[in-house]
């Protein structure tokens, strides 16, 4: 089986990692995979690494020149499967239906569709998202749920996780809370930099440090913001990290404060996969995939005052933190597993190579 897939991001992020993620898998898995990517991007040089890879301009949605080079590479490597990712990839992706490769566009997020439509089938990763998808007009039997999933890193020795803490300044008896993701909007730091600033400054004899890892346009505002509240002496910026494993392990508690439009959110994977109690907003990937008291502590969106409620309630009941970080650790590995969603694929390409009527919508 011979399958491309085809990402046009520029920069490293949640979705651009799990796309590598995929693709090193179904390879690992058997499949012929190559991966198209935007040339001279960071995911074309993370790529490289993983799969063989092509790079292309992908410059714009309407570049004529890109989706020729596209339609060229496809035609010369003769896949059965292309997948393409987000808005660029799958406008510049045409194939025409009943003939050549099956095109599956993968949404992760609540896109505008009308780009998308030509496809011959998606794959969404949240039920929620599937709905939007049919409530706009899209045949259900052609719409496929495959969730995210994440790799259970290897534990790292106490000593190295408190050689990380002390690199950035946090001292050994700190509680350290941390979230991941770029610096939009959407992510939902600023509210987390209020609910931090609002929460005791001793937890059963403990100072609580941030820990906040990415990068993204409201770097500077929230860095000032910090400053303002008068936190920025116990936050630690680290810039966005290709390797997020031994933050999440030198955490004691993940936060996730996105806003209700984050769509899946692999924060929440990574904090389960790290074995770390996780604080979250009621956001749609979140109330889809979590479980309140269980898995995870939920509190309402844009809430800073709940969200610092929900922080101090779980580092104050050691009982309430092991039991969520467990229970969330056990999620993982039977719902979120790498060979459990890359079985899921494989599959899924088979039953669209083996009827050819799948293709023509």
């Amino acid at each position: 089986m011979k399958a491309v897939h085809i990402i046009g991001s520029k920069t490293l992020g949640g979705a651009e990692r799990f796309f590598l993620r995929l693709v090193s898998a179904l390879a690992t898995h058997g499949v012929e995979v190559t991966a198209i990517v935007r040339r001279g991007s960071e995911v074309a040089g993370a790529a490289r690494d993983v799969v063989p890879t092509v790079e292309l301009p992908l410059r714009t949605v309407w570049d004529p020149f890109s989706r020729l080079a596209v339609s060229r590479t496809i035609k010369k490597l003769r896949p059965d499967v292309v997948q393409t990712y987000m808005g660029r990839a799958t406008r510049l992706t045409r194939q025409e239906r009943g003939h050549g490769p099956v095109h599956i566009a993968r949404l992760g997020g609540y896109y505008k569709l009308a780009g998308y439509r030509h496809a011959h089938a998606w794959i969404v990763n949240t039920r929620g998202l599937g709905d939007y998808l049919v409530e706009n007009g899209f045949p259900a039997d052609r719409v496929y749920l495959i969730g995210n999933f994440i790799d259970i890193p290897q534990s790292k020795a106490k000593d190295e996780i408190n050689s990380l803490r002390l690199s950035f300044g946090i001292p050994g008896d700190a509680i350290v809370l941390m979230t991941a993701g770029r610096f939009i909007e959407v992510k939902g730091h600023a509210g987390l930099l209020e609910a931090f600033s609002h929460i005791p400054q001793r937890i059963k004899g403990r100072r609580p440090w941030l820990l906040l890892l990415g990068d993204g346009p409201l770097g500077a505002s929230l860095k000032a913001q910090a400053r303002a509240l008068g936190i920025e002496d116990r936050t630690v910026w680290t810039g966005w990290q290709t390797e997020p494993e031994p933050f999440f392990q030198a955490a004691d508690l993940v936060v996730f404060p996105s806003h209700e439009q984050e769509t899946f959110g692999n924060v929440i994977l990574e904090a389960w996969a790290a074995g770390k109690p996780l604080v979250t907003t009621r956001f749609r990937g979140a109330v889809e995939i979590t479980c309140h008291g269980e898995d995870a502590w939920q509190v309402p969106c844009r809430d800073p005052a709940a969200l610092g409620r929900g922080i101090v309630s779980v580092l104050e009941d050691p009982t309430l933190a092991a039991r969520i970080a467990h229970r969330g650790s056990e999620k993982v590995r039977k719902e979120f597993s790498r060979e459990a969603i890359v079985r899921r694929y494989v599959k899924l390409y088979e039953r669209l190579m083996s009827v050819p009527a799948q293709r023509d919508l």
